[in-house]
């Protein structure tokens, strides 16, 4: 008896106390909140699951104007997907959420996880890294890694459904490791399916930590098995950066190989080199600095294109019609042959890019990002309480109502038809919103538009997106049902 009278006299106590914690100009608040834990139910049990909750969470932000209070236990917080007020949120606080830091023993202050004060002062330093005249130099790789891909895939022609994430992810790795680092992973010391391996099983330990909030408190987490696996996986993916880094650098110095060869001929520097050029001429970066930027490349770069490629491959695999207009574009783009396609040709490529484009927006890769806000933020219609966390929904602006009635529809057309995109230029967020947004889009665009073209040129592609159980494992992945199935094209235009 006096155990259930301390039980309500605790909640009595929680919910006098969040009434008081809430002002009249914060946003409503979301219902269905529990005592003790608030809304934090929603988020309980698996990867599957948790993505199934996001999206009705979303569905119910539209109805209430875009913006919630929510309850995560004793926090308050935001959640937010109107494309105005998160477009405002993501310049006016810079500052990414606690839980990024889980990802630090990792990625320390590279660009993804950094603090605010760090992310300005090297994302200032970094962006000529990223100019138009020296992505173009890339393009050398971008061809012989999209026809070492083209042909490594062969093996599944006609055979039937195959998961192509073992191909693409592994390429992904392979052009991300050749433009940053400069080199190919047979002269590092691992393999790329080791370090794949090493890298899956980091993520995984970092989403469970995120579930399991009784481990966010690092002194609880230090006792945990869970710890131990993250650690050996950072020790395997570290060890690879650092001995990478060791030899650049030693190659810097003696001036060796510091203008790389693609196997096209093209000359260009790999990030790596103009990160050491920095350091070296300006005292920027250190060895730990580097290291951190480099793993945040190849962390946020490989991953999210494979996958982009993935999604790419199964929506056109379902929708003949949209394949066709794809392959006929590159027909009438890059002619009946088999020649590299040239920087000049990517702006011709518009299907090809608006098939991506819709292939973000249907699959959001990144779906949620969280900033702490470090100042009062006011919305149209609310004002945010500095201190609290706010939950950004990408993918819920991308499935917001204004994208039209076949919003929940694969439709590239509407990339390209006057009238067809929302009015509104905060519709899109494939690449993330504000200053602190993408670094690497022009990249990524210019990687997936070549590896698309080599793709369909070769191959017509057959697959069931309806059957499709995706799963939230901070980047959206797909569970099950995502098999394609690929066949040798002829010359002409199979109109099936």
């Amino acid at each position: 008896m006096i155990a259930v009278a301390l039980f309500l006299c605790a909640c009595a106590a929680y919910w006098v106390w969040r009434r008081k914690d809430t002002k009249d100009t914060e946003p409503p608040r979301y219902p269905g909140a529990w005592p003790i834990i608030g809304n934090l139910h929603a988020l309980f049990g698996n990867s599957c699951r948790i993505w199934t909750r996001l999206n009705i969470i979303s569905e119910k932000l539209h109805e209430m104007g875009g913006v919630v209070t929510a309850s995560f236990g004793p926090q308050t917080v935001y959640i937010a997907c109107d494309p105005d007020d998160v477009f405002t949120i993501t310049n006016a606080c810079l500052a990414k959420d606690d839980l990024y830091d889980f990802g630090k023993p990792f990625l320390g202050e590279g660009l993804v996880t950094a603090k605010a004060s760090i992310w300005k002062n090297h994302r200032k330093l970094l962006n000529p890294s990223f100019n138009q005249s020296l992505l173009d130099t890339f393009m050398g790789v971008f061809n012989s890694q999209s026809r070492k891909l083209v042909q490594e895939m062969e093996k599944e022609d006609g055979k039937g459904p195959f998961d192509p994430w073992i191909y693409t992810r592994c390429n992904a790795l392979e052009t991300i490791c050749l433009t940053s680092l400069g080199v190919e992973f047979t002269e590092m010391n691992i393999s790329p399916m080791q370090y794949l391996d090493a890298m899956e099983k980091m993520f995984s330990a970092t989403i469970e930590r995120i579930i399991k909030i009784w481990w966010h408190s690092p002194y609880t987490f230090a006792f945990s098995l869970l710890k131990m696996k993250q650690d050996e996986c950072i020790k395997v993916l570290h060890n690879m950066s650092n001995t990478v880094l060791q030899k650049r650098k030693s190659e810097y110095a003696r001036k060796v190989n510091a203008v790389r060869s693609t196997t096209s001929g093209s000359k260009f520097k790999p990030f790596l080199d103009l990160i050491l050029e920095l350091s070296a001429e300006k005292g920027v970066f250190n060895d730990t600095e580097i290291r951190e930027q480099v793993d945040t490349m190849i962390f946020g770069g490989h991953d999210t294109s494979s996958l982009v490629l993935v999604y790419a491959m199964i929506l056109l695999g379902s929708h003949r019609e949209a394949q066709e207009k794809t392959f006929k574009e590159i027909q009438e783009v890059l002619g009946d042959g088999d020649r590299d396609v040239e920087k000049t040709d990517l702006s011709k490529l518009v299907y090809v890019e608006a098939v991506l484009k819709e292939t973000i927006r249907v699959y959001t890769i990144a779906p949620v990002i969280a900033r702490k806000l470090d100042k009062d933020v006011k919305l149209k219609n609310y004002t945010l309480s500095a201190g609290r966390s706010c939950y950004l929904f990408l993918f819920g602006i991308h499935k917001h109502p204004m994208w039209g009635p076949d919003v929940h529809e694969f439709k590239p057309e509407r990339w390209l038809e006057p009238g067809r995109l929302p009015d509104n230029p905060n519709a899109f967020a494939g690449f993330s919103y504000g200053r602190r947004n993408c670094i690497g889009k022009a990249y990524a665009l210019m990687s997936m538009k070549t590896s698309l073209a080599h793709l369909i040129r070769r191959y017509q592609v057959s697959a069931d997106h309806t059957k499709m159980q995706l799963k939230m494992e901070v980047i959206l992945k797909p569970h099950s049902g995502y098999f394609v199935s690929i066949e040798k094209r002829t010359k002409t235009i199979n109109h099936g």
